[in-house]
């Protein structure tokens, strides 16, 4: 069943962009929205693709009571960038994933109303992931859009996202399908490039002692009346 909601009305319409409200109620949930949206949108740098967190998303033209904040979402076919807020008729695009960090406060809007919309509006996957796993046992569920109704994920994969998901702590693991790497949050980027800094260090130290070497050869073969080959 697809949604059908009320149509634009005459006047100026407006659509607010925050509603004051903090991020999330916690730390950890912070962190993980804050992470998986710097994680996607490092992966989908390049596409055509925008990945928003904690924004607006209004579903019905001219009335912009009937909105939502999901925590992240991802949604193709658009330009990239931000928005200070998201509207499906403008865009002409619906999300096609969405996160939501859920805690026993949203447990009962998260997997009610909020999975209901989803489905009605068309959004392909929905995820909850409790990172402290208040509620859900295995802290990340899934649900994947088969029809028009949402169907339990069981095998950890997000098609659209084309990734498999991990629990890791208090944060969701993305890892690649097609190559099985991971996808490094902003923590393990700064200490890969660290790594790599200091190997390129390293290898620049030794060439240089190499040529150092090198030169005292030289010198010594010269005193002795040999001229090094070049």
């Amino acid at each position: 069943m697809t949604a059908t909601f009320p149509q634009e009305q005459a006047t100026e319409i407006f659509y607010p962009v925050e509603d004051g409200e903090p991020l999330a109620e916690s730390y950890d949930h912070v962190e993980a929205i804050l992470t998986t949206l710097a994680v996607l949108k490092q992966y989908l740098a390049g596409c055509q693709a925008t990945v928003l967190a904690n924004q607006y998303l209004f579903y019905s033209q001219g009335f912009p009571n009937l909105r939502v904040a999901p925590d992240v979402m991802v949604i193709w076919q658009v330009a990239p960038g931000g928005r200070n807020n998201y509207k499906i008729w403008e865009e002409g695009q619906v999300p096609g994933v969405i996160f939501e960090m859920t805690s026993p406060s949203t447990q009962s809007q998260d997997k009610g109303f909020k999975k209901t919309l989803y489905e009605q509006l068309g959004v392909k996957e929905y995820w909850l992931f409790d990172p402290r796993g208040e509620w859900i046992e295995e802290k990340l569920r899934g649900y994947r859009l088969e029809g028009e109704s949402y169907q339990l994920v069981r095998d950890g994969r997000s098609e659209p996202l084309g990734l498999r998901l991990e629990v890791e702590g208090k944060l969701i693991g993305f890892y690649r399908e097609d190559t099985g790497e991971k996808l490094l949050i902003p923590e393990e980027l700064w200490s890969a490039w660290q790594r790599e800094m200091e190997a390129r260090v390293a290898a620049e130290e030794m060439a240089q002692q190499e040529r150092q070497r090198a030169e005292v050869l030289a010198a010594q073969l010269r005193s002795l009346g040999i001229e090094p080959e070049a």
